[in-house]
């Protein structure tokens, strides 16, 4: 196949797969246009035709954790948007967390997104912040259980005795974080 026929068949899924990771449509468009670069050069060492698609879909998932790895960009958080009053919405879990995460102190904060959001490797985040691989480990532990720490002050939960955060979510309006 040439890279015109694989651009025509395969294009619109190489966009939905790198939309669903990289969710901005600018840098869809730029990363796809990088995937098709790679593609045309590299398409001629495919020996077995039926496996073109995944060959395909892997070199699209790799360049756009190429994008991450080399992104300076933190992860953005929920704006802190107004919800309209809703007689459905329901207040939860999910509603405090971005506020406990933009709570965290930066040191936490930046590791944690790296590793927890962007699902990157432990020691490429130690390499991209330029610290030691146990201060990163460590960092990312310590936000997670800062984590816990601002669920039980937003929310009054408890730990129980495996270690499980229990409690019932209050109205947003009694919570100390959400509020």
């Amino acid at each position: 196949m040439t890279t015109t026929e694989l651009w025509e068949t395969y294009a619109n899924d190489v966009k939905r797969l790198i939309m669903s990771k990289v969710k901005d449509a600018q840098i869809t468009d730029d990363l796809v246009q990088e995937v098709f670069i790679k593609v045309h050069t590299k398409h001629s060492t495919i020996e077995d035709a039926q496996k073109v698609k995944s060959w395909l879909l892997s070199v699209s998932r790799n360049t756009v954790l190429d994008y991450f790895r080399k992104s300076t960009k933190e992860v953005p958080l929920a704006d802190d948007a107004v919800i309209e009053s809703d007689e459905n919405y329901t207040h939860s879990e999910k509603d405090c967390l971005p506020g406990i995460i933009k709570n965290l102190p930066q040191k936490y904060r930046n590791p944690l997104l790296l590793s927890d959001i962007k699902g990157m490797k432990q020691a490429a985040i130690a390499s991209q912040l330029k610290l030691p691989l146990a201060t990163v480990k460590s960092q990312i532990q310590r936000g997670r259980k800062l984590i816990v720490q601002g669920y039980m002050d937003c929310c009054d939960y408890k730990l129980n005795d495996k270690g499980f955060l229990i409690g019932e979510i209050k109205d947003k309006k009694q919570c100390k974080v959400c509020n």
